[in-house]
């Protein structure tokens, strides 16, 4: 059991008091405004929150504000999940969360207490590659590789949701992942190939 094991509702109203102390801060008088600043200071104190990443069990002291992605990329050194737009929209934090696709730069890391995360670096068994990592590199489903590894976890919750039936209900499925450099047509069909082959 952890000191502070949040849900939701908890980090909303530490973020709603939060935000207010550090609102409320120019109008407090001199001495008031050193009480405000460390009053939101101890809001905002690390917490301890634990995960599985990989099958591998983590407990991190992290700030209550860390998301999920800066806790695999900072604090576990995961560099595989992407940092993109910072907004959800690009698809390159792509992680599972017991087996569900996320964005995890959406994703408080508080939230995640609990749960299993899988990333890039957990798809493979050993050298065995998984088999839609292997459909990328046989269809050259990748450019610049930036959004790559969002591309083929989101890949992997397609098919497991059963969404990889034909090419526009892959390409409906996969919206929210995107591709500068416009691999679409191979992205789709290294999916197709690797929902065939189960």
């Amino acid at each position: 059991m952890t000191a502070f094991d949040p849900v939701r509702r908890d980090v909303l109203k530490l973020t709603a008091v939060t935000g207010g102390a550090i609102a409320a801060a120019p109008f407090l008088p001199t001495a008031g405004t050193a009480a405000a600043a460390q009053s939101a200071s101890a809001a905002v104190a690390a917490m301890t929150v634990a995960f599985r990443v990989n099958g591998t069990e983590h407990r991190l002291s992290l700030d209550s504000r860390t998301t999920l992605l800066d806790a695999l990329r900072e604090h576990l050194q995961l560099p595989g999940t992407k940092k993109g737009c910072g907004l959800g929209q690009c698809g390159a934090c792509t992680v599972l969360m017991d087996g569900k696709r996320v964005k995890s730069c959406l994703v408080l890391a508080a939230l995640a207490e609990g749960r299993e995360i899988t990333t890039i670096e957990g798809l493979a068994q050993g050298d065995q590659l998984h088999p839609l990592q292997l459909a990328f590199i046989e269809r050259d489903a990748f450019q610049c590789g930036y959004c790559t590894s969002g591309q083929i976890m989101a890949g992997v919750a397609c098919i497991a949701e059963g969404h990889a039936k034909s090419p526009q209900e892959i390409r409906d499925w996969m919206s929210g992942n995107l591709c500068r450099c416009g691999a679409y047509d191979n992205i789709v069909a290294a999916i197709q190939d690797a929902a065939r082959k189960g």
